[in-house]
């Protein structure tokens, strides 16, 4: 199966890095990938937003019109890109700070407190890391472990000691849509 997913939030909110993530996780996995980053007019702040495919067979093409998947982590992005999803497909919204609940009964809805649960954790910086756990953890499209590697390979030296927290950060965002 095609997985077209779309990733979008303010500039800052580690849209870009949980995209590329995913395909290079993807790309480990033996899966044909894409990533297309687009941003808006100003790098932190203003709306940024990426296209992910991962996929079995060979990608057509990296745009995405109709996602399967969904994942806003604001306001914005919810409005703009949930009427283009597909019947069936699965929305991830941060719900920390978007009010709003899905406006549509033909997809899968979850709501991911990554703000609030990364505060909990004391880094806020790993709430996008909470989002893609809760992605990764209601789809089965990617294991965890390639994630954990990822991390460990990512963060060296004085930084190893974020390899934890994110991997934390990771459980407790796929516990979000266990619970749900």
């Amino acid at each position: 199966m095609t997985h077209e997913i779309v990733i979008s939030g303010f500039g800052g909110q580690g849209v870009m890095a949980m995209g590329k993530t995913l395909a290079e996780a993807g790309m480990k996995e033996g899966l044909c990938v894409s990533w297309l980053p687009s941003y808006g007019p100003e790098m932190r702040g203003g709306t940024a937003n990426c296209s992910v495919v991962l996929s079995g067979e060979e990608i057509i093409s990296p745009m995405v019109q109709s996602p399967t998947e969904l994942i806003a982590m604001n306001k914005p992005s919810l409005v703009k890109f949930e009427p283009q999803m597909v019947p069936g497909g699965k929305l991830f919204v941060n719900s920390s700070i978007i009010e709003l609940k899905a406006s549509r009964a033909d997809i899968s809805a979850y709501y991911i407190p990554c703000l609030s649960i990364a505060e909990e954790l004391g880094n806020i910086k790993v709430a996008n890391m909470v989002m893609l756990g809760a992605y990764i953890g209601a789809t089965g499209l990617l294991q965890t472990e390639t994630i954990r590697g990822m991390l460990a390979h990512m963060f060296t030296g004085p930084k190893a000691a974020l390899v934890e927290l994110n991997i934390e950060a990771l459980r407790r965002g796929a516990a979000c849509v266990r619970e749900a």
